[in-house]
């Protein structure tokens, strides 16, 4: 199956360099395969296995969601919100303060809030990449009020001035 991966890290002005090295290593062993792009912002890592640009513009950012069969992504609110909107399936792992990868850990609340509404699987360990990739074809997506909330409440934080 050569399904579209979309890999958006998001444009806080620090590294992800974790999440794209396991994607990297998941490829090499042929564990991960399709077409996969990634938009890596300020990571220093240059991936060798898959195409990517630091920055995408809105519309092209856009259209790689809309044409992607699989969302791996940081736990951004701005591309969560997009996802559940565009109904995709999302693989979420949050950026973590301990790894210099954000200034705090407040990706983790919302990670674990998509991931309990049973709209994307969560990992919290890179190590479980692998397994996650392998459970998401199983989920089935829905628009629980659990999730439609968190859809408004994205909202409101990116329609603020």
């Amino acid at each position: 199956m050569n399904r579209k991966i979309f890999i958006p890290v998001g444009t806080h002005p620090m590294q992800f360099n974790r999440l794209l090295g396991k994607i990297d290593e998941l490829i090499e062993s042929k564990k991960l395969g399709g077409n996969i792009f990634a938009q890596t912002g300020y990571s220093t890592y240059k991936p060798k296995h898959f195409k990517y640009s630091k920055f995408l513009d809105f519309g092209a950012f856009k259209q790689r969601m809309k044409n992607a069969d699989l969302i791996i992504t940081h736990g951004g609110e701005g591309v969560i919100g997009t996802a559940l909107q565009l109904n995709k399936k999302m693989v979420i792992v949050p950026r973590l303060a301990r790894f210099h990868e954000h200034t705090n850990d407040h990706q983790l609340e919302l990670t674990r809030a998509v991931a309990d509404s049973g709209n994307a699987i969560a990992v919290y360990d890179i190590a479980e990449l692998e397994n996650a990739l392998e459970k998401i074809n199983k989920i089935k997506l829905k628009r629980t009020a659990h999730a439609e909330g968190i859809m408004k409440i994205i909202e409101g934080f990116l329609n603020e001035e």
